[in-house]
């Protein structure tokens, strides 16, 4: 089958172990490998065209991040989701990013600002749906709405930090995936990091805090109605 992994002859066993590890990452993120999936490793070695040494060592670095749940015996299985995770995630997201919110705009610079105002707009403009008629996911948005959160904190001037609220970006966003087509007709998103982006402007700090937290909040509601009914 046609692949777009090099050959293991010219490749490093490094180099593909980082390259199964980000396209196993990438679906399970979109639930293309859904939720509690057993990781067969001749479907895998098939699939992603990769041999069994690099394949272990990026299951083992998905297992390290909990998005993989290695079983002793019983091999790899793509972790569940559950509505303790969703609210302990969303709960920490808000914690975290809501100081280091506080940290950009005490930070602020007119870069920053420029920058801000420059993701923001690329985010306004972009389609949310590729399809008007029903939801189709736009991985253009998503690239624009990921760095306008990012540039938000990112002037926070803790890389450790914004490593770690990357990586709970990354596993809400597995969450997201699950309940953006219910969530897509009824959520005004834009405006709701218009609403953002003004107070930061304006450096309304504990109100732009405030909205950014509630916006999570409203995301995370959407998602545990509807894992009720998936889960229940």
């Amino acid at each position: 089958m046609s692949s777009d992994l090099s050959s293991p002859k010219t490749d490093s066993p490094a180099t593909l172990a980082s390259t199964i590890y980000a396209r196993l990452k990438a679906d399970i993120l979109t639930t293309r490998l859904e939720p509690g999936r057993k990781l067969q490793s001749r479907f895998l070695m098939e699939q992603y065209n990769v041999g069994q040494t690099p394949l272990r060592e990026a299951l083992n670095r998905l297992t390290s991040e909990e998005f993989v749940v290695g079983m002793e015996q019983r091999g790899f299985y793509v972790k569940q989701v559950s509505k303790e995770e969703l609210q302990e995630l969303t709960k920490t997201r808000c914690w975290v990013e809501g100081l280091a919110l506080r940290e950009s705009i005490k930070n602020a610079t007119q870069a920053w600002e420029e920058t801000l105002l420059v993701t923001h707009h690329r985010l306004d403009r972009t389609p949310r749906s590729l399809n008007a008629e029903k939801f189709e996911d736009n991985p253009d948005w998503e690239r624009a709405h990921r760095a306008f959160h990012a540039t938000l904190i990112g002037l926070c001037g803790s890389r450790p930090l914004l490593s770690f609220c990357e990586q709970l970006a990354d596993r809400l966003y597995r969450y997201r995936m699950m309940s953006i087509a219910k969530a897509y007709p009824v959520r005004k998103v834009g405006a709701e990091h218009t609403e953002i982006l003004k107070s930061v402007l304006e450096r309304s700090t504990e109100e732009a805090v405030r909205l950014l937290q509630q916006h999570y909040q409203r995301t995370a509601d959407v998602i545990y109605s509807d894992l009720e009914t998936v889960l229940s």
